[in-house]
């Protein structure tokens, strides 16, 4: 009964969200476009022309945004463990990004080429233990942290979740070690209660 009426609560809020209200007056997929709106035109991180791969990308608001400021100069790669519907100008790879499989199967689509940018909003399906959560959630940042040191351009961004707890620090630490400069961001479009916070590391080493 109890968790009923946590989810009845949580249905409550998210249908009075404003920003879910303001996704679909905009045609985004979800609230979670609004994160990296706010972001990219504070840091000016989106410019036609750019290559972007969007790990965790489901269901496709971070590409809707990228594809709409990149334009037809650039391209967006896409890739999650669920199903994405199809977007314009999104190439998108269907496969778990902790297996070889999939990053192999990514790296075949940038042709060569390498990205510009990497934004990651990946998270682990909550099992609601904190501490169990907040290490499958840093795992995935790390990881996207290593596709990025291997495969982005020298001076290219890196944008990743990550939340606050153990072994933040040191992830923080491991950005600052491969990127210029590295900013944390909490959107606006953040829930409050979240622990969640954005890392953005700027020009790679």
């Amino acid at each position: 009964m109890k968790r009923a009426k946590t989810s009845k609560a949580w249905m409550k809020e998210h249908v009075n969200d404003f920003f879910v209200k303001q996704a679909r007056k905009e045609g985004y997929r979800s609230r979670a476009a609004y994160k990296l709106l706010e972001i990219a035109e504070r840091e000016h991180i989106l410019k036609s022309g750019l290559i972007v791969v969007d790990l965790g990308a489901a269901p496709g608001s971070w590409s809707q945004v990228a594809s709409h400021k990149v334009g037809h100069n650039g391209k967006v790669i896409a890739l999650d463990i669920l199903e994405m519907a199809p977007l314009p100008n999104v190439e998108f790879i269907q496969g778990d990004f902790r297996e070889e499989y999939a990053v192999a199967e990514l790296k075949r689509y940038l042709r060569d080429h390498q990205p510009d940018l990497v934004i990651s909003d990946m998270a682990p399906n909550m099992s609601g233990i904190v501490i169990s959560d907040q290490a499958r959630s840093m795992n995935l940042a790390e990881l996207a942290l290593a596709f990025s040191m291997e495969q982005l351009n020298y001076g290219g961004n890196f944008l990743v979740k990550a939340f606050q707890g153990r072994d933040f620090d040191q992830f923080l630490f491991d950005m600052r070690a491969g990127f210029k400069k590295v900013i944390i961001r909490k959107p606006k479009a953040s829930r409050d209660r979240s622990n969640e916070l954005y890392l953005l590391g700027l020009g790679k080493k």
